[in-house]
């Protein structure tokens, strides 16, 4: 069993720290222990990218934006995501997304996705 946990006594991790790529989350679904899906909160600091661009050949990822704006490229297009905002990235639709934060304030947001053994994620480098 795994007793309720509040998101205040998770660290937060950092990628890539003080780069254009910095990004902070934690990784909530794992308190307890691991589980089949990913669950976690993520903060992506003023101009900050999630780049490289990617896709997953069999995990299905969501994502919904807590505060703050930034835009998210999908393909070749462009969409302004803030709070409320909600989007599904279908397991093995071949549209490359990343997230890019050009305000002046913190993007949050709560991404969930699978854990799927083999999963292949695609680049854009090597797309």
């Amino acid at each position: 069993m795994k007793p309720p946990v509040h998101e205040s006594q998770i660290p937060w991790q950092v990628w890539y720290q003080s780069t254009d790529r910095e990004v902070r989350g934690k990784a909530l679904s794992d308190a307890g222990g691991v589980s089949k899906i990913g669950f976690g909160l993520m903060e992506l600091p003023p101009g900050s990218t999630t780049r490289p661009a990617h896709y997953h050949s069999d995990e299905e990822e969501h994502l919904m934006a807590l505060s703050g704006t930034e835009n998210l490229h999908l393909g070749a297009k462009t969409y302004k995501l803030e709070a409320g905002s909600y989007i599904c990235f279908p397991a093995g639709q071949q549209i490359l997304h990343h997230l890019e934060n050009n305000s002046d304030q913190p993007f949050r947001y709560i991404v969930v996705g699978e854990r799927i053994e083999g999963d292949m994620v695609a680049h854009e480098d090597n797309s």
